[in-house]
């Protein structure tokens, strides 16, 4: 059984600390990062934007994948949030076990 991480951009803590809390308590990942302080640049509406915003980092079995995106696309403020999945090739045992167990539907 293959470990995700979900990549997600936010534009500001408290948004993306109530994303994680809502994945979290909902089972969908074992655990969710938040890093504040990140600087975006990127294309929109023909130009580009520079915004801060927060990355949330979240780790969750594959098959909860496309259940974690709804979720972030019901909840998220942006139009078009950043939500991508990228499979884990290796890490310790004992943390992806750990992961399995703790995104596990209840």
């Amino acid at each position: 059984m293959t470990i995700h991480m979900i990549y997600v951009t936010a534009p500001n803590r408290g948004e993306a600390v109530a994303l994680a809390r809502s994945l979290v308590e909902a089972r969908l990942v074992a655990c969710a990062n938040v890093l504040d302080g990140v600087t975006s640049l990127y294309w929109w509406d023909g130009k580009i934007q520079e915004e801060a915003e927060a990355v949330l980092i979240c780790k969750t079995r594959s098959e909860q994948v496309p259940a974690v995106m709804d979720r972030v696309r019901e909840l998220h403020s942006y139009e078009c949030p950043c939500v991508v999945a990228l499979p884990i090739s290796d890490g310790n045992p004992a943390y992806l076990d750990w992961v399995r167990g703790e995104s596990s539907p209840t």
